[in-house]
């Protein structure tokens, strides 16, 4: 009866506790912290903060321990992250992936195709995104394994994801991204994958980003680490901006004649996507490739951003390893841009000269497959389909049986860090 009413008034000063916590402070458990306070201070708390394994929400009191101070920590040991990074900043999230924690990472759920008319459906299914060993997979599969060649390729084959609840209702109906009819040569989407993101539990302003992960092996595959605007201070996209840490394409051999510096999974692009609308988005002006002399599907590599309110460079495994880098003090965005003048400047209001950059943005980590837009170009020696006609999904489906057996690895992430 003692450890009974011992456990109810724990519990009770858990909820009172957490009610008096103020915005800055952690509010869940697991590998995921918000804020991390290495003094314990009065009515400041720390959850797990970088993975030290102690319990500190509580602050000292029993039965929770307090945090140790970043001093008594291994420096740079793999399983305990430093608290304190090499720019000074405190670290404000971590997921070490031992486990999916779905308060943290939310998923897409759309056909939509990303506004390029990519060739998958995003999902939530755990045979697309699962959590194991320590690590993320996004895998992409065949719709057809689930609903039979006909049920995708069939005239009048039709799929919804509206959703009947909260928790699964499609979350882009642009493009028919909630509901689609196969017909006329049209097919529906053929590939099953995943897109997550933390627009719904976490989102920063300044400071450094690291994604540890081995990108996948498999032809027109495409992964991306990125980031959006929590809000759209500014407009629409891309008004209120992207910044684009990493994307690559999946292929070992992508035999380009007219782009040479691409080298499928040998290289990556990270970009800023900026402008007044769709038609006017300058990202060519603030972007970068990157390549490696191995395929980056071979082992882990950390993908990093460092963005300050002076400048902003992407990197891969060290700083010092700089991929794309801007200054943001030369000039502001609208002046980069060399836009009309007869257009309003969007961020004329904003006393910054990197508007849009100076707002919240949130992670997302996705696999996209093909697309139309031309990220895959049609000078590629085999690539099944044409950026500019139609029914691309349909040719390319029909050509499984030469790309899907190069789908040989998935999409791993190790870890997603952020400092500030």
């Amino acid at each position: 009866m003692l450890e009974v009413t011992y456990k109810v008034l724990i519990l009770a000063l858990f909820v009172a506790i957490n009610s008096a916590v103020g915005p800055n402070d952690c509010k869940n458990v697991g590998s995921l912290q918000t804020y991390y306070d290495p003094k314990c201070e009065p009515n400041l708390t720390g959850c797990n903060a970088g993975k030290q394994g102690l319990q500190c929400r509580f602050c000292g009191i029993s039965p929770f321990p307090d945090c140790p101070v970043p001093g008594d920590l291994p420096e740079n040991s793999e399983d305990t992250p430093p608290i304190i990074n090499q720019f000074g900043e405190r670290l404000i999230f971590s997921d070490e992936f031992d486990y999916f924690d779905f308060r943290t990472w939310k998923h897409d759920l759309t056909m939509s195709g990303g506004g390029n008319n990519e060739f998958q459906m995003y999902l939530n299914n755990r045979s697309n995104t699962f959590v194991t060993d320590g690590k993320l997979h996004i895998k992409a599969t065949l719709l057809s394994d689930r609903i039979g060649q006909e049920g995708v390729t069939r005239d009048g084959s039709r799929m919804e994801i509206w959703g009947g609840s909260p928790v699964d209702q499609c979350t882009g109906n642009n493009f028919y991204g909630c509901e689609r009819v196969a017909g006329y040569g049209n097919i529906l989407n053929p590939i099953q994958s995943g897109k997550i993101s933390t627009v719904s539990s976490f989102s920063f302003k300044y400071g450094t980003v690291e994604v540890r992960a081995k990108l996948p092996k498999g032809d027109w595959l495409w992964p991306a680490i990125w980031l959006l605007p929590a809000t759209n201070s500014y407009g629409m996209w891309p008004a209120s901006g992207e910044i684009d840490i990493m994307e690559s394409r999946g292929n070992a051999d992508y035999n380009d004649p007219s782009e040479l510096e691409k080298k499928g999974a040998k290289g990556f692009g990270s970009a800023l996507h900026w402008g007044m609308d769709y038609t006017r988005n300058k990202y060519t002006l603030t972007n970068k490739d990157y390549i490696h002399e191995k395929l980056l599907s071979e082992d882990f590599h950390v993908y990093g951003l460092r963005w300050t309110e002076d400048r902003l460079f992407t990197y891969i495994d060290d700083p010092k390893n700089i991929v794309m880098e801007l200054d943001f003090k030369e000039k502001s965005f609208f002046e980069r841009g060399e836009f009309e003048k007869s257009y309003e400047n969007p961020w004329r209001f904003s006393p910054n000269k990197h508007a849009p950059f100076d707002q919240d943005f949130y992670l997302i980590i996705n696999l996209a497959v093909g697309g139309t837009n031309g990220f895959f170009s049609d000078n590629v020696v085999g690539k099944p389909w044409k950026n500019e006609q139609g029914n691309a999904m349909r040719d390319f489906f029909e050509s499984r049986d030469k790309w899907y057996p190069t789908w040989t690895d998935d999409f791993m992430i190790d870890y997603v860090r952020v400092w500030s």
